[in-house]
């Protein structure tokens, strides 16, 4: 009983402390100097502009949220097709990424690289400046097209803390959806 009562009155005068601001979470350091995400940043979601197949002007929009107490910047996010028939090619020239959300985009964030690879079909952007925890940031890449053939596209989306050796910290999965419109035969509604 007395234990319940300490408790409750340690509590009580945490929790009644006005102006208490709690430290942000500082990074974790390995001792070879491998930096990792105190709290790693979440994937909110992945939408596209249009999900049918062969169409041009498409916008892919993937979007991260930075905890405050992340513990480290945001310094690349690496996107890796992981499902689909086709492989999607972006014009990296025409990608971008801003503070926000998709509907409620915000100012453009500066990116010092953006490559591709196709033997692993995967895009990687660097911010410059990077992106400071507590923001909200999406990435839209423009793909050349959508893929030639319909179905599930999954995208693994990986997140890397700045510092010259950090270890990225998985996202999880943007899953977009493309449909053929067209009329077929072999289609029992005629589409």
């Amino acid at each position: 009983m007395r234990v319940a009562v300490i408790l409750g009155i340690a509590i009580a005068t945490v929790v009644g402390l006005e102006g208490y601001i709690p430290k942000p979470s500082p990074a974790i350091q390995l001792q070879d100097g491998t930096v990792y995400f105190a709290s790693p940043p979440r994937l909110v979601g992945a939408a596209t502009t249009y999900n049918e197949v062969y169409i041009w002007g498409a916008t892919y929009y993937f979007t991260l949220s930075l905890p405050e107490n992340a513990g480290e910047p945001l310094q690349r996010v690496t996107i890796n097709q992981r499902e689909g028939v086709d492989y999607v090619r972006f014009n990296l020239k025409d990608s971008y990424a801003f503070e926000g959300t998709r509907s409620h985009e915000r100012q453009k964030l500066g990116l010092k690289d953006a490559t591709s690879d196709r033997k692993t079909q995967t895009t990687s952007l660097t911010f410059d400046p990077p992106i400071a925890p507590g923001r909200t940031i999406t990435i839209a890449l423009q793909p050349r097209q959508n893929p030639r053939i319909s179905g599930v596209y999954l995208f693994g989306v990986t997140a890397f803390p700045a510092g010259e050796k950090s270890h990225g910290q998985f996202l999880g999965f943007g899953r977009l959806t493309f449909y053929s419109h067209g009329h077929s035969i072999f289609s029992p509604f005629g589409w």
